[in-house]
């Protein structure tokens, strides 16, 4: 299996519900390092796994849409704990979407699977994988 990964980061303001978040549950900021990993048995027709920079541009743009938010303002996060593993889903399943529309070019079709870990700190991470 080949992969490629492109790395950005994101400062998201969220809180939690629950007692087992503690002082999580007040209003507070975070700074996440993230990683996409991109999947695929073969090489494409040029001999590799997804462009690089469509892969970093996407990525970014994905992260674009939460950055510097609020989350708890935002309709799409009504009722969800943005936890670091949920959040890591959302970005998976939003390159997912781009990845089917065409955004990362017809070599990207051949991807079979994308993780995406949302560094917390240098001790703590969480990742998703889904297969495409």
């Amino acid at each position: 299996m080949f992969s490629v990964t492109v790395r950005d980061h994101m400062m998201i303001a969220h809180s939690f519900r629950g007692e087992v978040f503690g002082p999580a549950q007040r209003l507070h900021g975070a700074t996440f390092v993230v990683d996409a990993t991109f999947r695929r048995p073969d090489l494409d027709a040029d001999n590799i796994v997804v462009d690089i920079g469509r892969a970093a541009q996407e990525l970014n743009a994905v992260l674009g849409q939460l950055t510097y938010r609020n989350l708890d303002d935002d309709p799409a996060f009504a009722g969800i704990n943005t936890s670091t593993e949920a959040l890591a889903r959302v970005i998976a399943d939003r390159l997912v979407e781009r990845i089917e529309a065409g955004a990362l070019g017809d070599g990207a079709r051949g991807l079979t699977g994308i993780a995406v870990t949302l560094h917390e700190s240098h001790i703590a991470w969480a990742s998703y994988e889904r297969a495409l």
